[in-house]
């Protein structure tokens, strides 16, 4: 079969395809054909070689969530953190599939599964959105951000969205932005203008270096600077006392596995995502597809911020 093979730590370039032999399923785990893989920047820390992920025997195959069917039975299932998933083929722990309803496409499937969850986490147990709560999203019109953003919406809350571009503003428009600032400078002072002058509830932060220390600012009495993701780098270190000059304030740094951590809470909670894409009620953007053998551009694309919604690889169409 053919697999996107890690030769070491690096940039876009360490990345090829090849053939390898299919993986042979262990004890609880079943073989699935692949239909799509989610590309997502925990590939590129992966790739690069940056904690968690550093160490392990080269070559390795990168990847973790996608979408398939089970070799055998036919089932249609989806997982968020299998390794090996830039392949046409992966073995898969039980635990670690989760059932795709009969209305979402495989393809969708994979697109929403680790974004869908995050964006469902941040909203409903980092900050669980209120009603009337102002809340910045950074990166709007990425795959995280325009899910998050009609999550809050959904949750009657207000969105401040900041993107890069006058294109992707219109995306987190559409995605039920109430505001959007282009270029992210000024977002804190725009946030306390929108909501009375008291401030953000949350920011969600995806960013890291270059918007966490704004952030802070944007914040009304004990608000949530929620730091998700440093696409631009770890923010600088804090001073915990900061927090109490800005108004008694919270830090999380959450991850998704913390959220997933029992085949259960992996379940219910994506299970709860795909279900709002089966009724309708979250739309899925597929900002790019590439056949494996494309792979370093993909990488290029999402590193570039070229991209918006969610990029997929398709061992189909290598």
């Amino acid at each position: 079969m053919q697999a996107v093979l890690h030769e070491r730590p690096g940039g876009p370039e360490v990345l090829t395809v090849g053939d390898v032999p299919d993986p042979e399923p262990g004890g609880g785990q079943v073989l699935v054909d692949v239909a799509a893989v989610g590309v997502n920047f925990r590939d590129v820390y992966e790739r690069e070689g940056r904690p968690p992920y550093s160490g392990g025997d080269f070559p390795s195959v990168l990847g973790a969530e996608g979408a398939g069917t089970v070799v055998g039975t036919g089932e249609r299932v989806a997982w968020l953190d299998v390794a090996g998933s830039y392949a046409a083929r992966v073995a898969a722990h039980r635990d670690a599939l989760v059932p795709v309803p009969d209305g979402v496409p495989l393809d969708v499937a994979a697109a929403v599964m680790l974004q869908g969850c995050t964006a469902q986490y941040l909203v409903g147990d980092s900050h669980p959105v209120a009603e009337g709560d102002w809340v910045v999203v950074h990166s709007a019109a990425g795959g995280v951000g325009l899910l998050l953003t009609q999550l809050v919406r959904a949750r009657g809350g207000h969105v401040l969205a900041t993107v890069s571009t006058e294109d992707k503003a219109a995306l987190a428009r559409e995605a039920g932005a109430d505001d959007v600032v282009v270029g992210y400078d000024g977002f804190a002072e725009r946030v306390r203008e929108l909501s009375g002058g008291e401030g953000a509830a949350a920011v969600y932060d995806g960013v890291g270096r270059t918007t966490f220390a704004a952030g802070l600012t944007a914040l009304r009495p004990t608000g949530r600077m929620i730091v998700y993701g440093a696409a631009s780098g770890q923010p600088e270190p804090l001073e915990v006392q900061s927090l109490a000059g800005h108004g008694s304030l919270y830090v999380q740094r959450p991850t998704l596995k913390t959220y997933t951590r029992t085949p259960e809470m992996l379940r219910e909670r994506a299970g709860a995502v795909l279900d709002l894409v089966a009724a309708g009620r979250l739309d899925v953007r597929i900002g790019g597809r590439y056949p494996l053998a494309e792979a370093r551009r993909a990488h290029e694309d999402l590193e570039g911020r070229r991209t918006t919604g969610k990029l997929l690889l398709e061992p189909s169409a290598s």
